[in-house]
């Protein structure tokens, strides 16, 4: 397919100049011949995701040229959108999805969050053998549940390149979640980079997307704050890790321009009310490796539902959350505009649109938060609190920190209790497995910390209410009262230096699966021995969140564990088969931090 001229209203600029990208961003092939600027425009404050509904329906996957910010490029979109067309189905229903792939690849589809038969699940190597080009695979399953979840590509990088969208599933018997208005707010990003070639950039030097590198001026308000000894003693902590104190996210506005529903910052996308009414936003996290954090400035957002499982209604300035999570919020604007604004974890950019009563308003847009250091609770945990040492193996630190352990016993966690009474509440012991200390480790964390109630680094004392995962509660209580016969403890584990990202220190091709039981109750503790945040996406079944003494909270498809945060769920695994579990940011996902789950 030949792409389009770009018009000369774009010479040569650099990226930077386009991290609000274009007012008429998007797909080029939307555009007749890109001559109708009018009609571009109203595509890009209306969003260009058609819906489609029925229990029959036909997607069709190929390559569509865009323009996000002044350079044309080609993206992988399903029936020529970006993103992919909204499905609006039912509970309950049969439906068979045909998906036809027009690429020179193999490709897939994953409905992310969907209980189904694993041969449907749609990860290619595991559930099935993926789309070839040319062939047509046919989805058949029956929906079990209702609320938002969405759908995107699990091959290579395409989720990244534009194969992503909503699905939107109405509670058969009526919602108990009342709205006059209902929008989706699809967030995502783009990178006009080959993403192999950013992922090659990542192997090579893992911040090199990270622009938030310590300055001067940083040094000089330190000085005025901790004297020049705690300045010193803080740089010097830092460099003897040699770890990035500023290091949230791999990728930044450096090489991504930030989309909400498809649209750049600049485009403004607008979802339009009528005064007095209940509007329900339908958040959707469809990026492939950035965490946002999501205010509407001046209107109170209630959270109704998370992961598409309807909670107890938490009334919130903003929430966090990562590739892979959905929040439903209902508000209740009373004024002309309001801005939708989503910054990424990093503050290095943000996507944003507008609630408005009419096309073509907006309202001011908020500076970015600024940058903070993470700190050595996100580091270690609860080592100051518990008196006792944390554990680094990182080879290139040159003296040993005060308080750190680099020797000591690794234990095998691989035998797991059986017996009930001990299993009332999560383990606190932590056990690192063997292959826990190797070279694919730079870090471990013996005192981690069990507290959910922590919105994390940036979040924290900001004068707004922010969520935390202590404040949500599933509205119909536990499903499955039945205690865990069994517990699985497993370890998040990275090196950021060879950018290689693991669990229990074993990147996928090294790894054995995990094993469940069918039916049987399970308790899985995560433990997060690094820096970053990982959203942990388990297919094929719920994940029943606790607390530390075993309250269960609340059901989740997908779990932010945060760094040196120990959590715990339950799960039941109602389906035999295959599984897929892993991190859900695509490229920690792609260097290593998955496992294959078996059901028998």
């Amino acid at each position: 397919m030949k792409i389009p001229k770009i018009p000369s209203a774009f010479p040569h600029a650099s990226r930077r100049r386009f991290v609000q990208g274009l007012a008429a961003g998007g797909v080029l092939a939307a555009m007749p011949g890109l001559l109708n600027a009018r009609a571009v425009q109203e595509l890009a404050h209306s969003g260009t995701a058609p819906v489609l509904s029925g229990t029959e329906i036909d997607l069709v996957i190929a390559k569509s040229p865009v323009n996000f910010t002044g350079a044309a490029r080609m993206a992988t979109t399903i029936n020529g959108s970006i993103p992919a067309p909204t499905l609006r189905l039912r509970e309950g229903d049969d439906i068979t999805i045909r998906v036809t792939n027009r690429l020179s690849e193999s490709t897939s589809i994953h409905w992310h969050g969907i209980i189904l038969p694993f041969q449907m699940d749609g990860v290619p190597g595991i559930s099935f053998s993926g789309i070839a080009p040319s062939e047509t695979f046919v989805y058949r399953f029956r929906l079990q549940q209702s609320g938002t979840y969405w759908y995107h590509s699990h091959s290579g990088f395409q989720e990244m390149t534009g194969m992503y969208g909503a699905l939107i599933i109405e509670p058969r018997g009526g919602d108990v979640i009342h709205s006059d208005r209902d929008h989706v707010v699809e967030l995502s990003d783009w990178t006009d980079e080959d993403p192999m070639r950013v992922f090659g950039k990542l192997k090579i030097q893992g911040d090199n997307y990270n622009f938030n590198q310590p300055t001067a001026a940083d040094f000089l308000r330190d000085v005025s704050e901790k004297g020049l000894g705690g300045a010193m003693q803080k740089r010097r902590m830092w460099n003897q890790m040699r770890m990035n104190p500023t290091d949230m996210a791999d990728l930044s506005a450096a090489t991504l321009t930030y989309l909400m529903n498809g649209t750049t910052p600049a485009g403004n996308w607008t979802g339009l009310f009528r005064r007095g009414e209940r509007v329900r936003l339908r958040f959707i996290n469809a990026a492939s490796n950035s965490m946002y954090d999501v205010r509407i400035p001046g209107l109170r957002m209630t959270v109704v539902q998370a992961d598409g499982q309807n909670v107890e209604p938490v009334s919130v300035d903003e929430f966090r959350f990562g590739p892979g999570e959905t929040y439903d919020v209902i508000v209740e604007p009373d004024d002309d505009a309001y801005t939708v604004f989503a910054q990424s974890m990093d503050r290095s950019g943000y996507a944003r649109g507008t609630l408005a009563i009419r096309p073509g308003l907006s309202a001011a847009v908020p500076e970015l938060d600024p940058v903070e250091w993470l700190t050595m609770r996100d580091m270690m945990g609860n080592m100051m609190h518990a008196g006792s040492a944390g554990s680094m193996n990182h080879g290139a630190m040159g003296k040993d920190m005060p308080g750190m352990n680099h020797g000591g016993m690794a234990m095998d966690h691989s035998a797991h209790t059986e017996h009930q009474n001990t299993l009332a509440v999560p383990s606190q012991e932590v056990r690192h497995a063997r292959t826990e200390y190797g070279p694919s480790v730079d870090m471990r964390v013996d005192t981690p910390r069990t507290n959910l109630d922590d919105p994390g680094i940036g979040l924290r004392n900001n004068n707004r209410r922010v969520l935390t995962l202590a404040d949500l509660r599933s509205l119909d209580g536990v499903i499955d009262k039945r205690g865990p016969r069994r517990e699985i403890e497993l370890h998040l584990t990275g090196n950021m230096e060879r950018y290689s990202w693991s669990i229990d220190g074993l990147e996928f091709g090294q790894s054995t699966p995990v094993h469940m039981m069918h039916n049987q109750r399970l308790r899985v503790i995560l433990q997060n021995d690094t820096m970053m945040t990982h959203p942990m996406h388990l297919h094929g079944m719920w994940s029943d969140l606790e607390s530390d003494t075993g309250e269960q909270l609340v059901r989740r498809h997908t779990i932010p564990v945060q760094p040196a945060q120990r959590l715990s769920f339950l799960t039941t695994p109602h389906d035999l088969g295959r599984w897929a579990w892993h991190c859900h940011l695509l490229f920690h996902m792609d260097a290593g931090m998955f496992r294959e789950v078996v059901v028998s």
